[in-house]
């Protein structure tokens, strides 16, 4: 894990800038990626000297390249790259606009497309590399229907990341896709959701960026496929699609 370079984009707060710190201090080399120039140098800052910033918009394909280009340029590789941005949205379906919709797809789900697109060829030329997005609870189960959109995007995004590994490791098996699916976080995602939203921090069962982060880390070793965040989510979930569906 030392040797790794990892590309972690949304890396300016919450659950990316956790999770800067603790690989960090693991010892790898970070390009951290986010909007917010101040934000981002500031978490890079406490980084120990490895990472290195990259303020870029991943929601434009045209940036995710630049991105690519420049972790390439700068390390020499990419063995991991972490999609973390994404963005909820407070909106009941029966009121979404065309404009809703947009966002939150263009945030959550193509931001995580170009960078998956955009860095396989580097990893087809190692037959190596390993992409984690992170997707939500809510990309499983739709249990808030005040994130009505969001969640359609995290379902999105989650049989995107399933195709995308049964397709690229029919050739390239050296090369992962992994899911890694937090329930409650407490960061700003609440307050800093589309049309305003409920803050995180004040929600009961909630785990701490910190938590998720290690998580996280433990996918880039384990490179397992699909993950969940905290205890009990995988019986939460079945429990669910047990309940629903019903064969003629």
């Amino acid at each position: 894990m030392r040797e790794n370079v990892v590309v972690i984009t949304g890396a300016s707060a919450g659950i990316g800038a956790a999770l800067a710190e603790l690989l960090a201090k693991q010892g790898m080399s970070l390009v951290l990626v986010a909007r917010r120039k101040d934000a981002l140098e500031s978490i890079a800052a406490r980084c120990a000297g490895r990472a290195h910033a990259i303020v870029a918009d991943v929601a434009q394909r045209a940036e995710v390249r630049r991105v690519v280009d420049g972790a390439i340029a700068r390390f020499g590789r990419i063995d991991v790259l972490v999609n973390n941005v994404g963005q909820g949205i407070s909106r009941l379906p029966s009121q979404l606009t065309d404009e809703d919709v947009d966002e939150v797809m263009r945030l959550n789900v193509k931001s995580a497309l170009y960078g998956m697109q955009e860095v396989l060829p580097h990893f087809k030329s190692r037959d190596a590399g390993h992409v984690i997005n992170i997707s939500s609870l809510l990309g499983r189960v739709p249990f808030a229907v005040i994130r009505s959109a969001y969640c359609g995007a995290k379902h999105f995004l989650n049989a995107l990341t399933a195709t995308f590994r049964a397709e690229v490791q029919q050739t390239h098996p050296g090369i992962q896709f992994s899911l890694v699916s937090p329930g409650v976080v407490r960061t700003d995602f609440g307050l800093n959701a589309r049309h305003g939203g409920l803050d995180s921090w004040q929600l009961p069962d909630s785990q701490s960026a910190e938590e998720v982060a290690a998580v996280i880390a433990g996918v880039i070793e384990s490179r397992e496929p699909d993950v969940y965040t905290r205890k009990g989510a995988q019986d939460r979930i079945a429990s669910y699609y047990g309940s629903v569906g019903k064969d003629p």
